[in-house]
Formats: C-alpha cells, structure tokens, sequence
C-alpha cells in the first residue's frame, strides 16, 4: 500500500489509496499485534472521553462565506515564535519504537520535512539526541518527572544541548489511567519474566511475524534511554506504571524546572480556567487544553467543549494550543475558530507510524494539510488570521464564560 520514503514525491501526487486518518487506521490495526494496536487506539475505563474528544466536533458547526474568491490559502502560523507551514504539532506519544523501528525517529523527520514540530515523549524507545538529528524542523521535548529530579535534569540538559527548542510538562499524569485493554492484552504479563504467566498473551506478537522480525531487529523491547537511572543506567519499560506514580508534577515544581530550562515551557494537561490562570502565573508560553487523549480520567469534558473557556480566562497572555480528537483539518479550523493557536495531535499520526512507519506520518500530515485548505476556501476564509468564532455555530453551553460574539 504504501512505497519506500524515496517515493514520496511519486505518491504525493498519485491517487492515495489512503484518503483519510479512518482508512491509516485501520491499516495499522491489520499489521500491529492487538496488544500495540490497543495500546494507541484505547483509552480509561469506559473510553467515554475517548469518544467524546471526537464527537465533540461533531456539535460545532461552520457558518461558511460564499462567492468569495481564495485562490491562495495561507495555513502558516507561529506558534512560540517559530513559523510552521501549518497550525498542526504532533504530540508525544510514549513507545513509538513498538509501532515501527526507531518510531520516534521516524516521526520527527516526516514532522521536520513537512515543516511542522514534533514533541518527542520521555518514554521514547530513542535517545533524544537521534532523534532531534532526525528532523530538519522544530523539537519540542515532553518531560514527565520518572526517575527523579536528578534523572529529569539531565534530560533537560541533554535536550538542551541537543536543540530542542521548547519544554513541554505534562501535568495531568499522578497515576496511569485505568486502560483497561492493556490489561485484558496482557500487558503486565508480556513485560513480566515469568514465562508461564506470558504464554496465554504471546500468540497476539506471533500473528504478525512481519511486525515481530522488524521489533527483534530493531532491537526487541526497548529501554527507556532519556530517563538514565543513578547507579542502574535506563529505565526499564516494566519500571514505568511505579516510576509515574512516584513522580507528580507539581505548581511548585516548574518554578525549578523553568530555572533549569531557561527557555519557553508549555504546560500540558489543562482543563479548566483556574488552571491555565496558574499556567500563566507560573510564567509558561503556552498551554495544551488536553485530557491525555482519554487515556486518564475517565467522563471529563471533551477538550473542544472547555477550550472556550479556557481561552476567555487567559486572553493574550499564552498561546492556547488544543489536543485531543483531532481527525480532520476541519477539526483544526474548529479549534482554532474557538481560540486554539495550534493543535496537537498524536493518534492520528501514530496510526500513520503503525501503518507504514516515516511514509505513513507523512501521509497523515499531507491528509490533514489538504482537508485544512479545503475547507478554508470552502468557508471563504484566506487565511488562518482570518478565522474566529463567526465562522461556527457553537453550543451556547460551551460559551456561558465567553463574551458574546456580534455578528
């Protein structure tokens, strides 16, 4: 389906079999073992906010101009002062390297080729110096605080030296969430050394020797490399559920990760307007309105629903990016109608990276460019400047914090 990543320039302008991020979906749910495939497609508990992120766009409707003339759409935005071809960062996603060899790798160079940023997890299965060499653009580094102050930073150091350019905090991870389909996978089980208790889970990785042969090659299960332990060297991918839970971020704690960075910092994990009032208090750049993509706490608002909010709380004084559901470039429009600087995305990406590794992120960039500048023409709108709240029809619930809009 999908050729090597010298034929790019061939497939960009070949009729895609792969039209949409449903369709890379469901090729990487084909090639993945179930236990990786659940492990990016799931969510906490019941997965209501899961769907709800999605649905949520569903609620909002356009208001489109007609009879206008946009012969030239301008996607291009700043987000921290960095100019990108488009209002689309590709998210942290934890373990990459099991969805394809030397994933995270391969995600920041298709990320840096199509000139947007990408930001690497600490549970990344590839040293942040590989893959910062991998991009040609923007690097953003995600810290979760696994391993300790000291083990945090070095990554900071190290990420740093390396180039990346922003710190991104992620605050909304005390404990994992309850993902109840690693547990039903056998997630614990695969990762234990008990080879009785592996037995009854191993069949789901032998179902799909292509992707094993390319796992073992690639070097089987990873360590962690950017969390080196004192005294023990990386952390191991069974130590993390317990390091997560001895690691919480607190306010107090990004007063010394800020003096540790030095450089901007964007907060991750925002749900309310008290809290993005404290993101600014704290002194970050910028805030991701974000519920980890459902994977956390289970029955909170979708982050389209609050984004509103958020963004009426915090005026100008950080830039307001949105993470979570995003499958379309018209879900992009929506959120940046509602106040969003950028998106984040990290699903819709990853199934891309499942399917056909570097080829297959690059594919899901080019989907969401090509649905993002048709639907600004279709709305009659030039630019992403142009774009605010009159372009939608929006529940009046969601706007009971927003001043109203004259139309």
């Amino acid at each position: 389906m999908f050729r090597s990543a010298q034929h790019d320039k061939a497939r960009s302008v070949a009729p895609p079999r792969v039209i949409n991020i449903e369709d890379l979906r469901r090729v990487a749910k084909r090639r993945l073992p179930r236990v990786v495939f659940d492990y990016i497609d799931g969510g906490a508990e019941d997965e209501r906010t899961l769907r709800a992120n999605c649905h949520a766009f569903e609620e909002v409707t356009f208001r489109p101009r007609c009879a206008v003339e946009t012969l030239a759409c301008d996607p291009r935005v700043s987000v921290l002062g960095t100019s990108l071809s488009m209002p689309l960062i590709l998210a942290p996603v934890g373990s990459s390297r099991l969805m394809y060899p030397r994933g995270e790798e391969a995600a920041a160079g298709a990320a840096g080729a199509a000139g947007i940023a990408y930001t690497l997890s600490t549970l990344s299965g590839c040293r942040l110096e590989d893959v910062a060499a991998a991009s040609k653009g923007t690097v953003w580094y995600q810290l979760y605080l696994v391993g300790g102050r000291d083990c945090a930073l070095s990554a900071i150091e190290r990420a740093k030296a390396a180039g990346f350019s922003a710190l991104v905090v992620t605050i909304d991870t005390p404990v994992a969430g309850m993902r109840e389909r690693d547990l039903r996978n056998g997630v614990k089980e695969l990762l234990s050394d008990n080879l009785g208790s592996k037995l009854p889970f191993v069949s789901q990785l032998l179902m799909k020797p292509r992707w094993l042969t390319r796992f073992l090659a690639d070097g089987g299960l990873m360590k962690f490399q950017n969390v080196m332990i004192p005294g023990k060297g990386p952390m191991l991918y069974a130590d993390v559920t317990a390091a997560l839970e001895d690691s919480v971020v607190t306010w107090d704690d990004l007063k010394w990760i800020q003096r540790a960075w030095g450089g901007p910092i964007v907060i991750k994990g925002i749900h309310t307007a008290d809290d993005a009032r404290r993101a600014v208090d704290v002194g970050a750049k910028a805030l991701v309105v974000s519920n980890h993509g459902g994977r956390q706490l289970d029955s909170v608002a979708p982050t389209l629903r609050v984004l509103p909010e958020v963004v009426a709380s915090v005026g100008d004084q950080i830039e307001v990016l949105l993470d979570g559901g995003i499958r379309r470039g018209s879900d992009i429009v929506k959120a940046l109608c509602l106040g969003a600087r950028a998106v984040m995305a990290g699903r819709a990406y990853a199934y891309g990276l499942g399917a056909a590794g570097g080829a297959g992120v690059a594919r899901a960039i080019e989907i969401l460019r090509a649905d993002l500048i048709r639907t600004l023409k279709l709305l009659g709108c030039g630019s992403i400047a142009e774009l605010d709240r009159s372009y939608l029809d929006v529940p009046a619930a969601w706007l009971r914090h927003v001043e109203p809009l004259n139309r």
